[in-house]
């Protein structure tokens, strides 16, 4: 799991007036326009806010920079392994809910079969959508954002089964403060995407 993840919210109206073979080409390539000066090299990563870029297509996606996570994917990757060994200790209403939350985000499911990208958000083609980790539209971020909000406030009962059955001395994700602080992260994306109508895409170089 050395995987990277960037992850991005962008217009939906700006990305399906295209093909979708076409469009992660379109996103990338406003993305890495590095000779228009879209970042700033110097500027400090702070983490919890959003990067917006500069050039033509700004104004169209934004990227998200998660606290603690240094930009890994084995935080998220992690969260899920945690998330294994503590839902069968969960309130029912929570562990349905944070199921599918994290199935349709980062969580592999019990079967490491879940799958975390919309029919249809980009083509079939691997060739064409290699490094691409997750794209939700704007209605499966709708449906996931108002998850997260039902959720949010039962966390906290999760604290005591966690520290019995997932707290970890070292390695990511070893605690229910960061646990909870990557379900925040993720809770963040997706009520400003949700609140603009855009989607989220996740992108590994």
């Amino acid at each position: 799991m050395g995987l990277d993840i960037t992850v991005l919210i962008a217009d939906w109206t700006w990305l399906s007036e295209i093909p979708p073979r076409d469009r992660l080409s379109r996103l990338r390539g406003a993305w890495y326009a590095d000779e228009t000066g879209l970042w700033d090299d110097d500027a400090p990563v702070v983490e919890g806010a959003w990067a917006r870029p500069g050039g033509s297509s700004s104004a169209f996606f934004a990227v998200y920079e998660f606290r603690g996570t240094l930009g890994s994917f084995k935080p998220h990757f992690w969260a899920g392994e945690r998330w294994e060994s503590v839902r069968d200790h969960a309130d029912p209403l929570v562990r349905a809910r944070l199921d599918t939350l994290l199935l349709g985000l980062i969580w592999g499911g019990l079967d490491g079969e879940a799958e975390h990208v919309d029919q249809g958000f980009f083509c079939d083609d691997p060739a064409v959508t290699y490094g691409v980790l997750l794209a939700r539209s704007p209605a499966s971020v709708r449906e996931l954002a108002t998850t997260s909000e039902e959720v949010r406030p039962w966390l906290d009962g999760l604290r005591g089964a966690f520290d019995e059955h997932a707290a970890l001395p070292g390695g990511w994700v070893r605690d229910f403060e960061e646990f909870t602080e990557l379900l925040e992260d993720w809770g963040r994306v997706l009520s400003e995407a949700a609140r603009r109508g855009w989607g989220i895409v996740g992108l590994s170089e």
